[in-house]
């Protein structure tokens, strides 16, 4: 009885062996397919999201001055044009057969 006992803890021992040995084929394959992906997609040109991010946050700032800008220039615009849209109007209210009047 003892005998069979031994075989049966022996062929467990193996068993749990083989199981070991497998798990470890199994993070080893695991590792080299994660670098064998990092080399490929290094290959690529591909960007890394620290990058993205920093790009993206530099667009929106990009935008936002952008914006800034264009209300600066509107505002310098209708400060230029202030008086002359005056003078323009003035000039639009004239009548075509008063002295002074454009196209006259």
């Amino acid at each position: 009885m003892q005998s069979e006992n031994r075989l049966f803890d022996d062929f467990v021992k193996m068993v749990n062996g083989v199981a070991g040995t497998f798990a470890g084929m199994g993070r080893e394959a695991e590792s080299s397919a994660r670098e064998k992906m990092r080399e490929w997609m290094g290959g690529m040109d591909f960007v890394s999201r620290d990058e993205f991010d920093a790009v993206k946050a530099m667009a929106a700032a990009a935008r936002d001055e952008n914006e800034i800008l264009k209300a600066r220039i509107a505002a310098l615009e209708a400060k230029v044009e202030g008086p002359a849209a005056g003078t323009a109007k003035a000039r639009g209210k004239a009548k075509p057969g008063d002295i002074g009047a454009a196209g006259v």
